[in-house]
């Protein structure tokens, strides 16, 4: 029984070492290592498109902090309320 057991445990220590060893063989193969290339350029892919998300998500809360602060998002006179510097509302130039 003991050696069965023994015979038993080589066989499946050995199934996996030549499990293991496959994959790193297969790895190292030109297609294993596009393989790996393209991962990891989707990864950058990915990376560089969350960086972007963030600078457009703070570029966007300081652009409402800045018309916040100027007052640029203030509603805008109704067209007999503008008064422009210089003129009055009606009266023509005496130059003119």
């Amino acid at each position: 029984m003991r050696r069965l057991f023994w015979l038993a445990m080589g066989i499946t220590i050995g199934a996996l070492v030549v499990r293991k060893l496959s994959r790193a063989a297969d790895k190292l193969t030109p297609g294993g290592i596009a393989g790996s290339i393209a991962d990891g350029l989707r990864d950058v892919a990915d990376a560089i498109g969350d960086f972007g998300a963030d600078i457009r998500a703070a570029a966007a809360e300081r652009e409402a902090e800045l018309r916040a602060g100027t007052g640029l998002d203030a509603p805008l006179p109704a067209g007999d309320e503008i008064r422009l510097p210089g003129r009055q509302r009606g009266a023509h130039s005496a130059d003119h």
